[in-house]
């Protein structure tokens, strides 16, 4: 008997501190080397999106994650992420996950008295995210291009929409988990001082950043050779104006191997790919819970 997470089976198991904890742990195994995970694969179906397969073994465990990625879902009225992940439902692990790493990324990388906090970019991932930042004690405002979203999210969290994108971009510590079609930060908008976690641009052509604020920003990211190949900084190492030394990944400052942020006027930016790591970690969390849960259950 093989037992079946819905995703309201993973939010009953995995509370955010435990997914923010579960994904430190990963980043942390994954920096020492604890833990393996071969590169992303894409299967292209552009520009209407694309197919991912994603591996991870570590802490016992193996997973195996298959999702989608298509933008143009959403006016079809179907999901842009959907996806399968051995032990659990993809979606509620992918939220999770990017929650965590999004929040973590800003914990280790913002400053000491950043005092205000947004979320832009209100689908499942972000409505995630920001529930996320709330059980850590932020208040985040919020922000969609879509106004019926966004107010529906502010009203279901208790969270405050921002009055227009200008005001959520200019925040202290910035999540963004868009399409990335378009960059959300141009030349000269981002503030001394100021985090972004850049969780959206996680394929090719993507971006939420413009080059020129890369050139300028201390850089981060989960993964190196996904980054500079699918991310937010790909184009940018390929025009030659990131290069591999100019990039810390997340999980060597978490491990103590490298610095974080230099000083008060750092701009630090995260480049987020997502890791199946990351799926591990929230599904090792859940499956550890499976005896107090109600779950189905199926033969093979």
């Amino acid at each position: 008997m093989v037992p079946v997470f819905r995703a309201s089976d993973v939010e009953e198991a995995v509370a955010p501190h435990e997914a923010y904890d579960a994904v430190r742990d990963a980043f942390v195994a994954y920096a020492h080397g604890e833990w393996s995970m071969p590169p992303k694969t894409y299967v292209a179906n552009y520009p209407a999106g694309d197919f991912r397969s994603m591996p991870a073994l570590g802490g016992g465990h193996a997973v195996l994650k298959w999702v989608t990625s298509f933008p143009g879902n959403r006016e079809r009225g179907l999901p842009t992420v959907t996806g399968l992940v051995v032990l659990s439902d993809a979606a509620a692990v992918t939220a999770l996950r990017t929650a965590a790493a999004a929040v973590l990324a800003s914990d280790t990388l913002c400053r000491p008295d950043a005092s205000s906090w947004a979320v832009v970019g209100c689908g499942v991932n972000g409505a995630e995210t920001a529930r996320m930042l709330i059980a850590h004690g932020a208040a985040p405002i919020l922000w969609d291009v879509d106004e019926v979203r966004r107010n529906e999210v502010g009203e279901r969290l208790g969270a405050r929409v921002a009055s227009s994108s200008e005001e959520a971009l200019a925040c202290d510590v910035v999540v963004t988990i868009t399409p990335g079609s378009e960059p959300l930060y141009r030349e000269g908008t981002l503030r001394p001082g100021q985090h972004v976690s850049l969780m959206g641009a996680d394929g090719p052509g993507k971006a939420e950043v413009a080059q020129e604020e890369l050139a300028r920003a201390h850089l981060f990211c989960d993964d190196w050779e996904q980054a500079s190949h699918g991310g937010e900084l790909a184009a940018a190492v390929e025009a030659g104006v990131v290069r591999r030394e100019d990039v810390t990944e997340l999980g060597r400052v978490l491990a103590g191997d490298a610095d974080g942020r230099r000083s008060a006027g750092d701009v630090t930016l995260f480049d987020s790919t997502g890791l199946a790591i990351q799926d591990l970690a929230i599904a090792q969390a859940a499956y550890a819970k499976r005896h107090q849960l109600d779950l189905q259950t199926i033969d093979i």
